[in-house]
């Protein structure tokens, strides 16, 4: 195990998917509930699956758009999953190349314009998200530039952000 990744469970992965392609397919599904009572506690609740378990998320938006600010709002969220998803993808590489770290720290950042959200304009809501990784090791430069490439390429929400990808709603009314 490096940087806490079990290598060996990835090469397994790895000769699998070589055999039978379907094997590097999952779904990932959340099913959350809107809570419409009074108070000062989460808008929004999901529990959330997981292989080996699963935990209860919460949200609240911040008090400028009507919420308490008491919970994590939802770009929090959203810049929680390309941070730990991209950092995930960096380290994961670095160990299946042997490059050592000694420091890794993702900073991930957005710039918002919530005009778009108030109804007040077209406004792209993000004007852009930046990913900083921060990395202490005696690794080459362009060695650890070309860890940073691959993790970029690589990396599923990375992709999800710099891709258009098809979106489906329903609506069920009970």
């Amino acid at each position: 195990m490096i940087y806490r990744i079990e290598l060996e469970k990835i090469r397994e992965t790895i000769e699998k998917v070589k055999k039978n392609p379907d094997e590097a397919k999952r779904v990932t599904k959340m099913e959350g509930t809107w809570n419409t009572g009074e108070g000062e506690g989460s808008q929004f609740e999901a529990e959330v699956s997981f292989e080996k378990g699963q935990m209860n998320l919460e949200m609240t938006q911040p008090t400028f758009l009507g919420g308490s600010g008491t919970r994590p709002g939802p770009m929090h969220y959203c810049l929680f999953g390309l941070a730990s998803c991209y950092a995930a993808t960096f380290a994961t590489i670095a160990a299946m190349e042997n490059l050592h770290l000694e420091g890794f720290k993702i900073i991930a950042e957005n710039k918002m314009d919530f005009s778009r959200v108030l109804g007040l304009s077209e406004n792209p809501p993000i004007e852009g998200v930046k990913i900083t990784a921060i990395v202490k090791s005696n690794a080459p430069e362009d060695e650890i530039k070309r860890i940073e490439k691959l993790a970029k390429e690589r990396c599923p929400v990375v992709f999800c952000i710099t891709n258009p990808l098809k979106l489906e709603t329903d609506l069920l009314i009970q």
